[in-house]
């Protein structure tokens, strides 16, 4: 019984404690909605107004059509679907030669990879740029689609921990069977590995549907801007329309919200297993 008793008040102790850090995390998005339907001035209202007096859902219109923002979301769309599609692959591709294949210098070569990690964005960024101007991609979509089509450090060593959990027996019994190595890769490696390259693409969309400073960069002209560029609208020099901004906000998580439901599953499992096996 004393047992049982403890037992008990762990467990709610750990409801307590999950409760709490839960009220904490979606407390950033009450704060987003609630603002996003109130007006500048009680935004801005000391003491602090929890709740609009009169819900202002014309925000979204009026934050949608402040701009072209329709067209900014259709940019948005295009860069994303490109990375993702190209971040998988090249993911997967890449990973599939350091996990199933021994060669002279397969380590140092997937170490060298993996510290590309730890070379900030900044320092790339002038010399990235003044290449891309060079060849004259500058206001093209290509510096933020192109890269991905190379691998991202973090998402092969996250498909090669995946792969190095599978048996290589599956390889062996297809080569006898007649199959090459790019029929394994496509016919037996791809469907056994759909949970860690579900959670590649959520990581591929979250990253590049978020990126404000790569398009900042290299995009100029005013009708091939991205959503997370657009939102920069709403900020002046004197004045700055929070609650527009909110309100465009609100609808630019969206897109990522669907995307993490539908993929919840696979995407924690990819997660889960990548840290496990290797």
């Amino acid at each position: 019984m004393r047992k049982k008793r403890t037992k008990t008040k762990v467990n709610k102790g750990s409801m307590i404690l999950l409760i709490a850090f839960s009220v904490i995390m979606l407390f950033p998005f009450f704060w987003l909605i609630r603002s996003a339907l109130m007006t500048d001035r009680e935004i801005m209202t000391m003491p602090m107004q929890w709740l609009p007096s009169r819900p202002m859902f014309e925000n979204f219109g009026e934050a949608l059509t402040r701009a072209p923002f329709f067209r900014y979301f259709l940019n948005s769309i295009l860069i994303t679907g490109v990375n993702v599609v190209a971040q998988v692959f090249s993911a997967s591709f890449i990973a599939f030669g350091f996990a199933r294949f021994e060669f002279k210098g397969k380590n140092f070569w997937f170490a060298a990879i993996l510290s590309t990690m730890m070379i900030p964005y900044t320092v790339l960024m002038i010399p990235q740029f003044i290449g891309w101007q060079t060849v004259g991609a500058y206001n093209t979509y290509l510096p933020l689609t192109i890269p991905a089509f190379f691998g991202n450090a973090f998402h092969i060593f996250l498909v090669v921990q995946y792969y190095r959990g599978i048996p290589k027996d599956y390889d062996e019994a297809a080569l006898v069977d007649g199959a090459g190595y790019l029929r394994i890769y496509t016919h037996i490696m791809l469907p056994m590995i759909k949970p860690v390259l579900c959670s590649v693409g959520v990581f591929a969309f979250m990253n590049t549907w978020n990126d404000f400073l790569g398009p900042l960069i290299y995009l100029d002209k005013e009708m091939m801007k991205t959503v997370s560029l657009g939102l920069q609208i709403f900020i002046g020099q004197y004045t700055s329309s929070w609650n527009l901004m909110m309100a465009a906000s609100c609808l630019a998580i969206i897109p990522m919200m669907i995307i993490f439901f539908f993929a919840q599953r696979y995407f924690i499992e990819g997660i889960t297993f990548s840290g496990l096996k290797g």
